[in-house]
């Protein structure tokens, strides 16, 4: 029986008061949580009125393409989504990717940070194949007992204006990738009704959840969250359909936006915001007051896309409620909630969070507040995965 005993930490679970407890993990799950616990046997670790977390989620990134840890590569991307579609695939083979160990450093990286579970899109076209889905899993593997990683078969070239494609990602999702991605099936693929017919079809014939990258602007994004809702209340697969991205929401008018929130909520599906650039973001408060689900992403990390990003979702909550202006307490806890049970809920992860019964993910902080901790982003003291102490102050520990 294997047994960690975190004495004297404060757990946040959202909507409750914050008050010191101590936390008895047994065989990889919490089995008590409360003040004066004792377990002669379990390893003790002192956390002096740390603030307790839950494990962080990063539903949004793109391990294949990262190059973090290695030599500085200068971006030549440009500005446009289609400018860097060609330079990134154009790049791969000079610069070795998919690669398992930069994909593994970016994993480490996140571990360090608190992050306990990840979805990564994954690039697939007739000149790669499968590589990427082969890398990250290579990856995934050094890290197993440390993060859950989650794969999504993404057609990042186009799915229609690919020929070829189709039938990879059917060989992804046959061999047991999670989730099928699409992109732009309006903006780039120029008909959406084929491409959402490809990706639902395969949806339902392999039971994948479904992960849409929506950069579409304006009118033409918010005709295509219609679109995705009805398609997903017409094929019954409420609660596994995505919208990445979802630009377009944070561009319409506040009443569209509660109607476009509400239509989500109702058809079960999602959407994954990750504050890149000066990209609109999904408005937080809006999506929770609909009962939509809501979570977050770091989307790309040093990667032929974006020379910024460290991995860091707690940073990313930062992110995310400075550019959606959430200042009182309770608003910022709102986006600490979408970072950590919206991107479970989201993922289909059980057993998630600071209860009796839970999975052991947590990490711990030097913090007054929940808010606070997403606004100063403090060094993760204590790491937890399944019971296992998995770094300390913001390093990996070895095995």
């Amino acid at each position: 029986m294997n047994e960690l005993l975190l004495r004297g930490g404060r757990p946040w679970t959202p909507g409750a008061a914050v008050e010191v407890a101590d936390i008895l993990v047994r065989d990889g799950r919490i089995a008590e949580i409360g003040p004066g616990l004792t377990a002669d046997t379990a390893e003790t670790v002192d956390l002096a009125g740390a603030l307790v977390l839950p494990g962080l989620v990063d539903a949004h990134c793109h391990l294949d393409k990262t190059m973090f840890g290695g030599p500085w590569v200068p971006n030549t991307g440009g500005r446009t989504l289609a400018g860097r579609i060609a330079n990134g695939e154009g790049r791969r083979e000079e610069l070795g990717l998919p690669s398992a160990d930069y994909a593994s450093n970016l994993l480490a990286a996140m571990v360090s940070g608190g992050t306990a579970h990840v979805r990564s899109h994954i690039d697939i076209d007739p000149e790669v194949g499968l590589r990427g889905v082969e890398a990250v899993r290579a990856a995934a593997a050094r890290h197993a007992h440390r993060v859950d990683v989650q794969l999504v078969a993404f057609p990042q070239g186009g799915l229609l204006t690919r020929p070829g494609t189709a039938k990879l990602l059917e060989a992804a999702l046959a061999e047991g990738v999670e989730v099928i991605g699409g992109l732009d099936p309006a903006g780039y693929d120029g008909d959406p009704t084929g491409q959402l017919d490809v990706i639902f079809g395969l949806a339902e014939k392999y039971g994948a959840g479904i992960d849409i990258h929506l950069h579409d602007r304006g009118a033409l994004g918010a005709w295509q969250f219609e679109l995705i809702a009805a398609r997903t209340r017409a094929t019954g697969l409420a609660g596994r359909v995505t919208i990445s991205h979802a630009y377009a929401m944070g561009e319409l008018a506040p009443d569209e936006q509660r109607r476009i929130a509400e239509t989500l909520a109702e058809a079960g599906v999602s959407m994954i915001t990750c504050a890149v650039g000066d990209a609109p973001v999904v408005p937080v408060r809006v999506m929770r007051a609909a009962g939509a689900g809501l979570a977050f992403g770091n989307d790309g990390i040093r990667d032929l896309w974006t020379p910024y990003g460290d991995g860091d979702m707690l940073r990313r909550i930062m992110q995310v409620s400075f550019r959606d202006r959430l200042v009182a307490d309770a608003e910022i806890e709102l986006a600490l909630e979408a970072g950590t049970y919206g991107g479970a809920a989201l993922l289909g992860v059980a057993d998630y969070g600071l209860a009796v019964g839970a999975q052991a993910d947590l990490f711990a902080v030097s913090a007054e507040t929940p808010a606070a901790a997403v606004v100063s982003v403090p060094v993760r003291s204590l790491v937890v995965k399944r019971g296992r102490i998995v770094a300390r102050d913001g390093r990996l520990v070895t095995d």
